[in-house]
């Protein structure tokens, strides 16, 4: 996530360079002066990435670890293979780890989408997706992980918790 406000700060400085260029001021002084200003400013718009320390265990979509809809999350999305998924403890909804929220696991490729929930006696804990392959769910057993996320600057509408 980091990445995508370094490209939207690149981004948004090129777009400031671009139109300080075309405006064509006197003053190279009040140029970068007013560059600077307005980066300055908008660095204080983005929402600050949140970082935590969380015990990650890993699911699969199987009868013998859920019910009878193992690939039906308590949100009501359907987990396929392959998908990168977490289920989150729910104490972790406070801390902007909402629904959907795309979530980057210290030690994992690319980011992770919150799509499930875990049941009410966890706490700061997560469970990685692992689609069907129960060998490789155990192998990863219970780790610590840190987890990074932005938050939402305001609410966000969440499907009703079940």
């Amino acid at each position: 996530m980091g990445l995508v406000f370094e490209a939207r700060s690149t981004y948004i400085e090129g777009k400031l360079l671009s139109i300080l260029r075309l405006r064509q001021v006197n003053s190279l002084k009040v140029n970068l002066f007013t560059a600077a200003l307005l980066l300055f400013g908008l660095s204080f718009c983005q929402p600050k990435e949140r970082s935590m320390l969380v015990k990650a265990s890993a699911y699969n979509s199987l009868e013998a670890q859920t019910d009878n809809a193992p690939n039906i999350t308590a949100w009501g999305d359907t987990l396929k293979p392959g998908m990168k998924a977490i289920a989150i403890s729910r104490d972790l909804l406070d801390s902007g780890l909402i629904y959907q929220k795309e979530v980057r696991i210290d030690g994992f490729e690319g980011t992770y989408v919150v799509l499930d929930k875990m049941k009410r006696r966890y706490t700061k804990r997560i469970d990685i997706y692992m689609g069907e392959d129960l060998k490789k769910a155990k192998e990863w057993g219970v780790q610590e992980v840190t987890i990074h996320w932005i938050p939402e600057k305001k609410k966000s509408p969440q499907k009703l918790e079940k």
